[in-house]
């Protein structure tokens, strides 16, 4: 795998280890994460998973993720 970075090809970061924890009822478009070697996230559109992956480090999603569940995210909902 050549130097990760962000907005780089999604299918280069290999088609395993794709999930899909934002799965809804929304006819199949979701947001997939994979765990990467190191620290690093990324993250793909499931309907375009050849385009570019937004790539964060491990650290910067367990902040998201707990802001999120603490409600700080509800703005985009609404």
């Amino acid at each position: 795998m050549r130097d990760i970075y962000n907005g780089m090809p999604a299918d280069d970061l290999g088609i395993d280890g794709w999930e899909k924890p934002w799965s809804g009822p929304n006819g199949g478009s979701c947001v997939e994460a994979k765990k990467l070697d190191g620290e690093h996230v990324a993250v793909r559109q499931s309907t375009d998973p050849t385009g570019p992956a937004l790539i964060c480090s491990s650290e910067a999603m367990a902040s998201f993720v707990e802001g999120a569940k603490n409600g700080l995210a509800d703005f985009l909902l609404h």
